[in-house]
């Protein structure tokens, strides 16, 4: 009897060595075009596909990737990613994947360039559903869009420009020339008219397959720039910024950062950054999702909206002096008001 028991006894214990050996996958997290997975135990899953330059452009991605991590913090969901080489290319592909996994509450799209994408699988797979940032999809009952005015906090960060400029000329680096970019110009150079109607403002653009993340193209657009007398040069050009603040830095005059808070990465030269509260929106969107009620609209995020700004001036204080931070804040308080109406195009 007692050799039986302890035969038993042993069986047991191999039982429970085995269980306790299936422990939940952890995070898998590859780059360039591949996907990644934040496991935790939660049934609240959402992926998302970035832009081009993927985490770690210290702009646009970052900002969203800001917004995973605060809902996986707050709401307890786990995410998957997927970073593209080349979001043209590869986002239809990767958006279908996800959807066919059939586990996602949301799948969020990062950036204009995947809008006939998000229209194709969102088609493909009524039942799940997406959001887009920064276009709008109209006409599809499983996709949210989630646009900002970016116009409204280019023309406070163009205002600053012109009180901060020297010689009569400020310059413009754009990744391309869509709409979306427009919308950044439009704004910058409102702003700087609305201080000094007499200023330049020369925009530069970028162009080619990689506009968002060419920095040795934006370095030297922005040198051109330069070199025809601009001293603050403001950027939408996502990772490819980076060059742009490598030029600003050598030359020793002003920068203004985008989406970000950019201002650290060269202390004194970024005046500030032009804030573009994605991470806020996502949270919300995720949050809204979760709660059940998803609405398949256009949500829009201007400075009324918490959802453009600039940065505290951290570095740059005492440069820019208190009188011209106090006129920024009276010309952000009338955007606000709507006593300054900001056009998306010029």
């Amino acid at each position: 009897m007692k050799r039986i028991l302890t035969i038993f006894s042993v069986i047991l214990a191999l039982m429970f060595i085995v269980a306790c050996g299936n422990k939940p996958a952890t995070a898998d997290q590859v780059k360039d075009g591949k996907t990644s997975t934040d496991s935790t135990n939660s049934n609240k899953s959402v992926a998302v596909v970035y832009s081009t330059g993927g985490k770690g452009d210290k702009s646009f991605n970052d900002s969203t990737f800001r917004g995973l991590e605060k809902a996986k913090k707050e709401l307890g969901i786990t995410y998957s990613e997927y970073e593209p080489k080349d979001p043209n290319s590869e986002a239809k592909d990767a958006l279908t994947r996800f959807a066919e996994e059939g586990q996602y509450d949301l799948i969020i799209a990062v950036g204009y360039t995947m809008q006939d994408a998000v229209t194709a699988v969102a088609d493909a797979f009524p039942e799940q559903k997406f959001a887009i940032i920064d276009s709008v999809v109209n006409g599809k009952p499983n996709v949210a869009s989630i646009t900002f005015k970016e116009e409204e906090g280019s023309f406070l960060v163009g205002a600053l420009a012109a009180m901060m400029d020297k010689t009569g000329t400020i310059g413009f680096v754009g990744a391309d020339n869509s709409d979306l970019i427009a919308k950044f110009f439009a704004g910058y150079a409102q702003g700087a008219r609305y201080v000094k109607p007499d200023i330049k403002v020369i925009p530069v653009t970028i162009g080619g397959t990689s506009a968002f993340n060419d920095q040795a193209s934006a370095k030297a657009k922005t040198e051109t720039l330069i070199q025809q007398g601009a001293d603050v040069v403001y950027h939408a050009a996502g990772a490819s910024g980076l060059g742009v603040f490598q030029a600003v830095k050598e030359k020793n005059i002003y920068g203004i950062g985008v989406d970000s808070n950019q201002d650290g990465l060269y202390p004194g030269n970024i005046l500030t950054s032009m804030m573009k509260y994605v991470d806020n929106a996502v949270f919300d969107e995720i949050k809204t999702t979760l709660n059940g009620k998803f609405a398949a609209k256009v949500q829009t995020y201007g400075i009324k909206e918490d959802g453009i700004g600039t940065t505290n001036f951290e570095f740059t204080k005492d440069k820019i002096g208190e009188e011209n931070i106090k006129k920024l804040e009276q010309i952000k308080q009338d955007i606000k008001s709507g006593k300054i109406v900001v056009k998306p195009k010029i």
